[in-house]
């Protein structure tokens, strides 16, 4: 069988270091073009990688290649056009997140995946944790019992990536921390909670830090820092989410903060067990034979990075060997409560989903 051929549009760091190694260690594909606007970042990675075909536009990397999907790792305000245009050429679209900055482009690219019968996906490494994926196989026993409320985040310190360049420009990244980071954890705690139906949201955001030039986070070295650039998004955003089904979500996202610790977490609470899970650990707290009880369950280590296991899933989706594990009608949702979580930022006031 020969190898499906991908092309990919943007060739920064969160290619580089995330995307890449799951292509290249997948058997099933080979990377055929790669695009970027700054082209000579495109030609050293298609010289580190061995790629003969270098674009700057998309479109003519479209036009010209014969591929069977795409890539996207550009910035956000971008993800949603390029998604929508290789789609209505017949290719499937993988995407870094966040999938758009709007619930409307989140919902015109779902829908050309419908008219494209093809795959679309937005990555949702968090899924793909051994953590995650055992949370899930144990809350599909029962064993949680109901989960009724839950609690998400990611904090960082002073972890603010690209100060003046895109993250922080509000037309570019489309938000701050709760889109870029909010994105993750809302994701992988609604979906263990069961895909309930969200009815309104409350958040509040927060810039305190825009002048700030500490970055001990690691995360920071994402971007490009531009002196004297824009800085119009949070740094830091709260919210709190109803569902249909009663339970609850509480959220929690920063860049900088004056916290203790970089961390993100899930918590659950549940009629028969709660779970926290802290970076990468996880923890059960249960009753047993009349007594409370806490079980850190032995994982096996992963041997990839999570990113690459969920390219690997989409490889398996294109081929037909699996069903797709996240739909563009979770993106659509996960994008309309972000986007209802800044309009309650902006009104002062709670939003309700659906009306």
């Amino acid at each position: 069988m020969r190898k499906l051929k991908i092309g990919i549009v943007g060739t920064g760091k969160i290619f580089e270091g995330a995307h890449a190694p799951g292509w290249l260690a997948n058997p099933d594909v080979e990377i055929a073009a790669l695009c970027d606007t700054h082209l000579p970042a495109a030609q050293a990675q298609a010289e580190r990688l061995g790629v003969r075909r270098v674009y700057s536009s998309y479109e003519e990397m479209l036009e010209q290649e014969e591929l069977d999907a795409i890539d996207i790792c550009t910035p956000n305000i971008y993800h949603s056009g390029i998604a929508v245009a290789a789609l209505d050429r017949g290719l499937h679209v993988f995407s870094e997140k966040p999938d758009a900055i709007s619930p409307s482009e989140a919902r015109r690219m779902a829908d050309a995946a419908q008219r494209a019968g093809k795959v679309l996906m937005a990555m949702r490494n968090n899924r793909f944790t051994p953590q995650a994926r055992f949370l899930k196989a144990y809350i599909d026993t029962g064993a949680m019992g109901e989960i009724y409320t839950a609690r998400a985040g990611w904090l960082r310190r002073r972890g603010i990536p690209g100060r003046g360049g895109w993250f922080t420009t509000k037309a570019l990244s489309g938000g701050g921390p709760l889109i870029d980071l909010g994105v993750h954890m809302l994701d992988v705690a609604i979906w263990l909670m069961g895909n309930p139906r969200p009815i309104a949201v409350s958040g509040a955001t927060y810039t305190k830090f825009a002048d700030s030039t500490i970055a001990v986070s690691p995360d920071a070295r994402f971007g490009t820092l531009v002196e004297g650039g824009t800085f119009d998004v949070e740094d830091l955003a709260t919210g709190f989410i109803r569902f249909d089904n009663g339970a609850s979500l509480q959220l929690e996202f920063s860049w900088a903060a004056n916290v203790e610790e970089d961390i993100k977490f899930v918590e659950l609470r549940g009629t028969q067990a709660g779970c926290s899970l802290r970076n990468a650990e996880l923890k059960l707290m249960t009753e047993l034979a009349g007594a409370l009880c806490d079980i850190a369950p032995r994982l096996t280590p992963p041997h990839e990075l999570p990113h690459a296991r969920n390219i690997h899933h989409f490889v398996d989706c294109m081929l037909g060997r699996s069903q797709p594990l996240y739909t563009p009608e979770e993106g659509v949702d996960r994008i309309a409560i972000l986007g209802a979580l800044y309009e309650s930022a902006g009104r002062g006031r709670e939003v309700r989903l659906g009306e």
